[in-house]
């Protein structure tokens, strides 16, 4: 899933900040979602997508923040890597016990 970066990270956070700022004047958060998205130029659905993010990383919604997802892949990538290098080391091992049983019995 490769999602294009249209929108730089101030567009972002000015388009959440104004949908913060005029909640109120709305019966709902979508309604204010809304009436937003086209000024900035995007989908309501995104502009949600933002908002929820936001409220998740500043802990106004429970859920896993952004840091911590970042953390939880690049640890998953370097556990695939430790499991590679072991996988390797384990083969290698089991080579050259190999070749010593060879040896000696020549």
């Amino acid at each position: 899933m490769n999602k294009s970066k249209k929108f730089s990270p101030e567009v972002r956070q000015r388009a959440v900040r104004l949908v913060q700022e005029h909640r109120g004047e709305y019966p709902s958060l979508w309604a204010a979602i809304e009436s937003i998205a086209p000024k900035i130029g995007c989908v309501p659905q995104t502009l949600l997508d933002w908002v929820k993010r936001h409220e998740i990383d500043s802990v106004i919604r429970e859920d896993v923040t952004t840091a911590e997802t970042q953390c939880v892949k690049e640890l998953e990538r370097e556990v695939k890597e430790l499991r590679r290098a072991n996988e390797i080391l384990k083969l290698a091992s089991a080579f050259f016990a190999q070749a010593e049983l060879d040896r000696r019995l020549k």
